[in-house]
């Protein structure tokens, strides 16, 4: 049974008005952050499944908008802004690791909606191109850089990343019926996951590091 003053622990007043205490693992935000700081570690370990598993277990704790019922002043949007930016960033790791453990069938749903919510995000248009074309599907993945390529022109008024534009000419250059796409991705057991043949794209275009890994 909870003491009688256990609720002044929690709601305290402080000149500039009201204080709330509550542990960090009571709150959703801090369970986020702290799974998700073990797959930016799962990451760095090339762990790719470990890292998919608690990327994917962190960004259950979202229900929608951070703080979206919360009138907020600027600190609090700061606050709202900098949750936002790593949920964003948990899931283009997220992601990133399915890609690297070959998911890319399943993955492509997901980034057709992800990727019409953050159309100039270049590192999520870079797994759905990957995504489409390790899926047989060259024309559609071309069609995505395209679109990226449009937006970026129309609202930034910038070309896209010397990257996703050596992964474009990788698959434009690409001969289906004479080569092999190589899987440059480990898998975290045994050999490397080797897709039904389909084109060639260069190790280190594809293997370039589209997302921002881990927390400042």
């Amino acid at each position: 049974m909870d003491k009688p003053d256990d609720s002044k622990q929690v709601l305290v007043t402080t000149p500039a008005g009201y204080l709330l205490r509550v542990p960090r693992d009571s709150v959703d935000a801090g369970h986020f952050e702290r799974l998700a700081n073990i797959g930016y570690r799962a990451r760095e370990r090339q762990e790719h499944a470990a890292a998919a598993r608690a990327f994917a277990e962190a960004l259950s704790w979202w229900r929608g908008p951070a703080l979206v019922d919360v009138q907020a002043g600027r600190r609090l949007r700061l606050y709202a802004q900098r949750l936002s930016e790593g949920r964003l960033n948990a899931l283009s790791c997220r992601i990133e690791a399915d890609v690297r453990l070959g998911r890319h069938h399943e993955l492509i749903g997901e980034l057709s909606v992800v990727t019409s919510q953050h159309p100039t995000h270049e590192g999520l248009v870079a797994h759905l191109m990957l995504a489409l074309y390790r899926s047989g599907r060259r024309c559609e993945a071309l069609e995505t850089y395209q679109r990226l390529r449009a937006n970026l022109t129309d609202q930034r008024g910038l070309e896209p990343s010397p990257a996703l534009r050596r992964l474009h000419r990788s698959m434009l250059s690409a001969d289906q019926a004479t080569t092999d796409l190589v899987e440059p991705w480990q898998g975290t057991q045994g050999a490397p996951h080797r897709p039904a043949p389909q084109q060639r794209i260069p190790a280190d275009v594809a293997t370039m590091p589209w997302s921002v890994g881990g927390p400042n």
